[in-house]
């Protein structure tokens, strides 16, 4: 062949390969391509016992959804100091977990219903640099980790063996953190995550500045690089995908609070208590879905 026309050929051959993987990547979705949640309804959320968190629960077939608030709150916890709960989760097989705080001191803990109705506590000591909150768990999909957070302007969360459900973990240790989920932006005031993949995460955010992502109180999607093992660090995209809806008879300041996913029916649901003299009448959990 002259190598003129093999020249030609070349360049003929060079532009077909660019254009199909042009092709392939255009019709590729992006590696963590934002989810649009739309309002579908909502529900009044009772201002004593669903006002910070909310899961639902798979097993048994049928459980309904649990609430927390400090009407929840057991006396026997709050006589010994744990006055706060926060926004609950459920592994898949069906244990209930709820995260509660004290006022000071060194711990936070987690109490833990099994599938058979047994409750039992797993204290975690704090790690250095850790805040005392406890503002909520979540489970990953395969069960054996758990994620929770921290109050204020953090740009991590952590990672558990997931109390109850992992074999590492028991009553009568210490609930050691794992690993840590590296964040590449900051989030602020994080009331509760919850996954809705292996290696996705929605969590409501009650930011009251608006300065990291435009928006007050906003729904936020974190994409994992990998899904949690607790045994080495991953790191997380942060997309604000929307603000949280805000409505309610009084004006003033919202607080955002849980967040829950339920896989069966692709419902997302989030608490947002009403300002003023409206959190008594119109604090609501309303629910969304994907599109």
């Amino acid at each position: 062949m002259p190598l003129r026309a093999r020249r030609r050929r070349r360049t003929v051959l060079a532009t077909l390969v660019s254009l199909t993987a042009a092709t392939l990547l255009s019709s590729a979705p992006p590696a963590s391509a934002a989810d649009t949640w739309t309002e579908v309804g909502s529900d009044r959320a009772d201002p004593l016992t669903e006002s910070q968190g909310l899961a639902s629960v798979e097993v048994p077939a049928g459980a309904a959804n649990r609430y927390t608030g400090i009407g929840t709150v057991p006396l026997a916890l709050s006589s010994r100091g744990w006055n706060h709960v926060g926004d609950p989760d459920a592994s898949y097989d069906g244990h209930y977990i709820e995260p509660y705080q004290r006022d000071s001191g060194t711990t936070k803990m987690f109490r833990v219903q099994s599938p058979d109705g047994t409750w039992s506590e797993y204290v975690h000591t704090l790690s250095s640099g850790e805040v005392l909150n406890n503002s909520w768990a979540a489970v990953s999909p395969g069960g054996q980790w758990m994620l929770s957070g921290e109050w204020g302007t953090m740009n991590r969360l952590l990672v558990f063996p997931t109390p109850g459900v992992n074999p590492s973990t028991s009553p009568s240790a210490n609930l050691p953190q794992a690993s840590t989920v590296r964040l590449d932006h900051d989030v602020r005031d994080v009331q509760g995550c919850d996954f809705v993949s292996a290696t996705r995460l929605l969590c409501s955010s009650d930011d009251p500045a608006g300065t990291l992502f435009g928006i007050t109180k906003p729904l936020l999607q974190i994409d994992l690089s990998a899904e949690p093992n607790g045994t080495a660090d991953v790191t997380g995209r942060v997309t604000a995908l929307r603000q949280l809806p805000l409505r309610s008879s009084c004006t003033g300041s919202f607080e955002a609070e849980g967040i829950d996913y339920d896989r069966r029916t692709g419902t997302l649901r989030v608490i947002v208590v009403s300002p003023g003299f409206c959190v008594l009448t119109d604090s609501k959990t309303y629910r969304l879905t994907r599109g």
